[in-house]
């Protein structure tokens, strides 16, 4: 039996000082490990190391303020973390100071040996209000004899192709930081859940807590169930998650019966065109209703 031991805090940072938040949240590393001494993986919210104001509180310049080198002395502290207490740390998202001035959303994965195994630049920065240049591509990683995670950051929910790529790439799990304090959080979780579904994967979606978010974080299984639901403030969201479970809904199907990813395995959609995805982006012809490839005959 694969199982993978979960610890994800929904929780605010110590708004407007990275520092202390860091501080804050190495010591709850501590004790949560002494709490749950059977936890492999603890993760955190998004931007949650960056303790951003709250959101119509966030000056334009704010990102640029805290944002670090990856490597760097943050990663290092962080490395120190997850040897003292034999965690993997999935410690939210940053603020990323890129190339030629360029400021990143980007989530860490850091091993219990400190490695940084894995750094992911938020493909779908919610826009207008978030600034951050978009990353380039997905990432996953290997817990080794267990399993393939991947990396996505609140916004990227609402794009299906963030989760099936990573799907695509081997992950059983998909890690979702978020920081959502607007009224689509209901469509949040709607999503988390369809992704679940459409990719057969647990999809672990963890929100800040009062008052840096609205909580409610969820785990969804690799069939949409939600195996935990939390409220809205600070909150131990713990789960383990049986990872042969993901295999035995891809083999048997979601419900017994809906087996997706044997049908495209089969290659039942060969023959299908998608015109929307020409260029990299999802656009009808100019002066057309639709795609003129749409509804034409398959061949035979």
């Amino acid at each position: 039996m694969r199982t993978l031991s979960i610890a994800a805090l929904q929780t605010s940072p110590i708004l407007r000082d990275p520092e202390a938040t860091l501080e804050r949240f190495a010591q709850t590393a501590v004790t949560l490990r002494r709490t749950l001494p059977h936890a492999q993986l603890l993760v955190l919210p998004e931007l949650h190391l960056s303790a951003p104001p709250r959101l119509l509180d966030e000056q334009a310049g704010y990102p640029t303020e805290v944002a670090v080198k990856i490597p760097g002395p943050l990663t290092d502290r962080l490395a120190e973390i997850a040897v003292g207490t034999g965690l993997w740390l999935i410690p939210g998202s940053v603020y990323e100071r890129g190339a030629r001035g360029r400021v990143h959303n980007t989530a860490i994965a850091v091993s219990p040996r400190g490695e940084l195994v894995a750094t992911y630049r938020k493909a779908f920065p919610w826009q207008p209000l978030e600034s951050t240049t978009p990353g380039d591509r997905f990432v996953t990683f290997e817990i080794p004899d267990l399993c393939r995670v991947g990396l996505a950051i609140c916004y990227d929910g609402f794009f299906p192709e963030a989760f099936r790529q990573l799907a695509w790439m081997g992950a059983e799990v998909v890690l979702q930081p978020t920081l959502t304090t607007t009224s689509d959080r209901g469509a949040e979780l709607i999503t988390a859940r369809a992704n679940a579904i459409f990719n057969q994967l647990y999809v672990v979606n963890l929100n800040a807590a009062s008052p840096a978010a609205l909580g409610r974080s969820i785990v969804a299984d690799p069939e949409g169930h939600v195996r935990v639901a939390a409220g809205s403030g600070e909150e131990l969201v713990s789960d383990v998650l049986d990872l042969d479970a993901v295999t035995r809904v891809r083999r048997f199907g979601t419900g017994a019966v809906s087996r997706m990813w044997t049908q495209l395995d089969e290659g039942a959609a060969a023959g299908l065109e998608l015109p929307m995805y020409e260029g990299g982006r999802i656009r009808p012809r100019e002066g057309a209703t639709q795609p003129a490839s749409l509804g034409r005959e398959l061949p035979s």
